[in-house]
Formats: structure tokens, sequence, C-alpha cells
């Protein structure tokens, strides 16, 4: 029986700004001597700051004894030339979202710098992995580490697959995110990954109501937080994203999938984006920000806290944007990116979702899900709405959902 795989104890970081400080915090905290590179030097010092002084926050805050944090920021060694990395067993890129950049580092690491068995990960959520990796000598050894914004405080991991990927290198990673204390899901690669994928109708099924008229901004932000058990609604939410960064997501998806339809930008979008309305970084978005609080408060939850036991009955505007929703985890699924557990576990960790969507079509019923698919694509008369093969071949093997006892996950009978 093979030995499991150990997390790397020499861990490089490419890349100093929010992100790359953030998993450098992380490594060091593993116990991993932790090379952080930059090639700005403001940077880089800003950056090994950051780091050292997230160490001291989590021991202020009792997450790590003094000498704990002390030793941690001791490993995080700043380094100004990559030379630096021979001896990483795994080096993390967190440079900026451009292709030909990741390229020359990847080529300059695996070909000059690194061993033959050092894994080479990127944090990209916007490039696929595959297409990072063409640029490495030996593209088995690429692999995606998709942590999330903000990286010592989320604590959710994507380990993504591209078409190369060896198990070696993506289970080094998968130890050493776990060592880093991450809970840890497996993707293959595609646009989005996994999380950001399964997410994509949340705020574009909502973009749709609006431009129907079936709902305002603000409703469809109440009826998702009250009846769905959401912290924040899809348009609040896409304000503090920024609906530009938002609209430029869409963009890419919509690209990278040569024109899904499910996937298909809202011209709402472009309009907010065109008028300089791109969130709370302008002061205005969907809502405006002028004043605070920009909404006013949502009434106290019902005493049965309905939203929150998910009810089989979950109402148009929520019907539709959770329909959606799993439709869209079920084409993941099918299409092997990833599994019901790594699916649900994702969207709760990653997006705070107040359940797993897979699991909440247990409850609402398969069944109930694909028939308003169905209702919906035949008003449409639109591939946007088209069901996902996986739900039809469940509703038609009788796997149902909870009451049946099996859908997307199996239920034991009650006793």
């Amino acid at each position: 029986m093979n030995a499991p795989i150990q997390p790397a104890t020499i861990v490089g970081v490419i890349g100093a700004g929010t992100m790359g400080a953030g998993i450098a915090q992380l490594a060091a905290r593993s116990g991993a001597r932790t090379l952080l590179h930059d090639p700005l030097p403001e940077a880089l010092e800003r950056g090994t700051r950051r780091a050292r002084d997230g160490l001291a926050k989590e021991a202020a805050k009792g997450r790590l004894s003094a000498a704990e944090s002390d030793a941690a920021a001791a490993r995080i060694e700043p380094v100004d030339d990559l030379a630096a990395f021979a001896p990483c067993e795994l080096a993390i890129e967190a440079a900026p979202e451009r292709l030909e950049l990741k390229h020359e580092l990847y080529a300059r690491l695996s070909g000059e710098i690194v061993g033959p068995e050092c894994v080479l990960a990127t944090n990209t959520s916007s490039l696929l992995v595959t297409a990072i990796a063409a640029g490495a000598t030996g593209p088995e050894r690429v692999v995606g580490m998709h942590f999330f914004n903000p990286a010592p405080l989320m604590r959710l991991l994507e380990v993504v697959a591209g078409e190369q990927s060896s198990e070696a290198a993506l289970a080094l990673a998968h130890a050493t995110g776990e060592a880093m204390g991450k809970t840890v899901i497996r993707a293959h690669d595609g646009p989005g990954f996994l999380v950001n994928r399964c997410n994509r109708p949340f705020g574009l099924e909502a973009l749709r109501l609006l431009q129907e008229r079936i709902a305002d901004i603000e409703t469809i932000d109440r009826i998702v937080r009250i009846e769905g058990g959401f912290r924040m609604g899809p348009f609040e939410l896409s304000d503090l994203v920024g609906v530009d960064t938002g609209f430029e997501i869409s963009k890419s998806f919509f690209e990278q999938s040569f024109g899904e339809p499910r996937w298909r930008p809202s011209p709402i979008q472009a309009k907010r984006v065109a008028a300089g309305l791109h969130g709370r970084k302008t002061g205005r978005g969907y809502y405006d920000y002028s004043s605070d609080p920009y909404r006013p408060p949502d009434p106290d939850p019902p005493a049965d806290g309905a939203g929150a036991k998910v009810q089989p009955a979950v109402g148009g505007v929520l019907e539709r944007i959770l329909c959606q929703v799993i439709n869209e985890c079920a084409f993941a699924l099918g299409e092997g990116v990833g599994s019901a557990e790594d699916i649900d576990t994702g969207m709760v960790l990653g997006l705070s979702y107040p359940r797993g969507p897979l699991a909440w079509a247990d409850e609402i019923g398969l069944d109930h899900v694909l028939a308003v698919l169905d209702g919906l694509c035949e008003e449409y008369r639109e591939e946007r709405y088209r069901p996902a093969p996986e739900l039809k071949r469940l509703v038609r093997a009788g796997r149902l959902g909870r009451t049946s006892g099996a859908g997307f996950f199996s239920y034991e009978a009650a006793p």
C-alpha cells in the first residue's frame, strides 16, 4: 500500500499582492519554509509585512500562540530573484492574469530553476490551467490551486486538474492545502472551474428577472435573502464584487465556452458599466451608497425558520434562480467537473450558500426542479433553460430526492 503523499515542506509563492501574501501566510503557518517573490521591491516588502502582520493578528485572536506566530513569521523569506526557488517542492503563482506573463514564469521556473519533481501551481481564477501549463517544461506537473479571497480566512481550496496534470502533482497540492487548514475539493479544468461555474446563474437569472420586470432589484434581493437564507442578494453581491468585474467575468465565460447560452452576459450589465455604475467602489451600482444604510433592514425571519429549512415551495423569483443554479451544478456533475459532494461543499464554504444546491434539490424534489426547467424551456424556447442530461437521467431512474430515498445523494430509509 502506497504511503500517503506528504505536504510540501519548501513552498515558493510568486506575487506578493493581497492574494500572494495571504498564501504565503498560510504556507508559513503550515510549517513550510516559505519563499516569497515579487519583481517589484516595494511590493515584496509590503507583501512580506502583510503576511507577517496577518500571523500576528491570528495570535492576537487566539488562533495561534505568540510562539507559533513568531516561528511562522520567521519562515517567510522574501527573495528578489526567482533563482532562490531552486529547492522548492511546490511553487504557487499568484501573478497578474496575463497568459503571456505566466508562460514566461513557468518556462523559466521549469526550464532553469526548480527540479523535475517540483509541482507548479497557479492561483488563476479566469484562465485555463491547461493553457497555463503549455508554457512549462513538463505540463504534467502544473495544477490549479484556487484560493478564495481573503485566502487566510476562507476555508475552501479548489485543486484543479488540467488536461495533463498528474495524480502525483494533484495529490501534493491537495496535501499541502490540507496542511494549510483548508477543506480541499477537486475540480477538472474549464471556465470557472467548479464553484464559480456553478454559481453563474445566481446573478444571470436575477438579471433576466429584472430585464423582464418580473421584480425590481430590491425585491429580488430581499426574496433571496429572506426566503432563500442567503447573506446577500445577487445585486448586492454584484455591487460588492464590482459590476464591471462581473461583466468581464461574464464575457470571459461566454467566450471560453464558444457561446454557451446559459452563460450569455446581460445587456443590463453592459449599460451599468457604460454608465460608470460599478458598485460600491464608485458609490453607486445597483444601489446608491451615498447614504448609510443603502437599503432598509429586513424584517425578522419567520419564527419557524422557513427560509433556513428550505421549503419545497420556494416562490417564483427564488425558484427560477435556484433551479437554474441546480441545473448548472447538474451539468458540471454530468461533465465530470466535480463530484456532488465537492460541488455542495464548494458552494457552502466558497460562496456561503445556506446549503449545498444538490442537497437542496433533493429536498425540493428533482422532478419538481425538472418541471420548472421544462416549463421555462417551453415558455422561452431558449437553450438557456434546457435541463441537464444528468438531471433528466436521475428523474427517469426514479431518483427524485429524499422522499424517494435517493437523488443526487442517497438516503437511508427511516427505521
